[in-house]
């Protein structure tokens, strides 16, 4: 019997926690969410997360949106995937989780979506694309340096909650927006950031995302479009 129900889009921000699901072992359903039909914004959906965005896990405390939120929630639910609540390490772990989520992740949301922040000037929308590079790296340097104090929840030996954040972001930022030459995003700069996707890409979790999202063999460090089974990445 399923505990859990994901509802997902392919290569979509469920991703990040079909990953936590699947490295945790926990019995989970999944509900695909048409995003080419809008289906983020059907009523069923909005009242399981009323901001329309995906994904939301339900549990048996209800729904949890806010793809943070849901990872730290199944973290301490479960254990693993990061350090316990009375860990020395749980501060740093935690600062740098909401960083990714608060600061990396909105800035890919810039670059992809200029048009929902600075509306229909194309002008206006090139430019902001063309900053979040500049902002992008940086905050992935910041990462790099971090990862390589060695810690264990960031590029450590087994994936923690944050390792899988991260790496479907780099994911991302390579890939889109679809329309530019994005051959200026190498993660090679990142020299502990790209080991810690290569450990990552030989793990179980993320070969049955893989297989469940059509994600191609090397999702992070040589990544393609989605070919998905069912439903679209975007």
């Amino acid at each position: 019997m399923s505990t859990y129900r994901l509802h997902y889009a392919p290569d979509n921000a469920s991703l990040i926690i079909r990953l936590a699901l699947e490295e945790l072992g926990v019995p989970y359903d999944t509900v695909l969410v048409d995003r080419a039909a809008q289906g983020q914004k059907a009523p069923a959906y909005l009242r399981l997360n009323p901001a329309g965005l995906i994904p939301v896990l339900e549990t048996p405390d209800g729904p949890v949106f806010e793809t943070g939120a849901i990872l730290l929630w199944l973290a301490d639910r479960h254990g693993g995937l990061g350090p316990a609540p009375d860990s020395a390490e749980r501060a740093a772990f935690l600062k740098w989780l909401f960083f990714t989520s608060n600061t990396l992740h909105v800035a890919l949301r810039l670059r992809f979506y200029p048009d929902q922040y600075v509306g229909a000037d194309t002008a206006a929308q090139k430019i902001l694309r063309e900053g979040m590079k500049t902002q992008i790296a940086r905050h992935l340097d910041l990462l790099e340096a971090t990862a390589a104090e060695g810690h264990a929840w960031l590029g450590g030996p087994t994936p923690s909650v944050l390792d899988f954040y991260l790496a479907c972001l780099v994911r991302w930022a390579r890939l889109y927006p679809g329309a530019e030459d994005n051959s200026w995003f190498d993660i090679g700069g990142w020299p502990y950031l790209l080991a810690m996707l290569r450990r990552l890409e030989d793990c179980s979790a993320v070969a049955a995302a893989i297989h469940a999202e059509g994600l191609g063999d090397r999702p992070f460090t040589a990544p393609a479009y989605a070919k998905p089974p069912e439903g679209s990445a975007t």
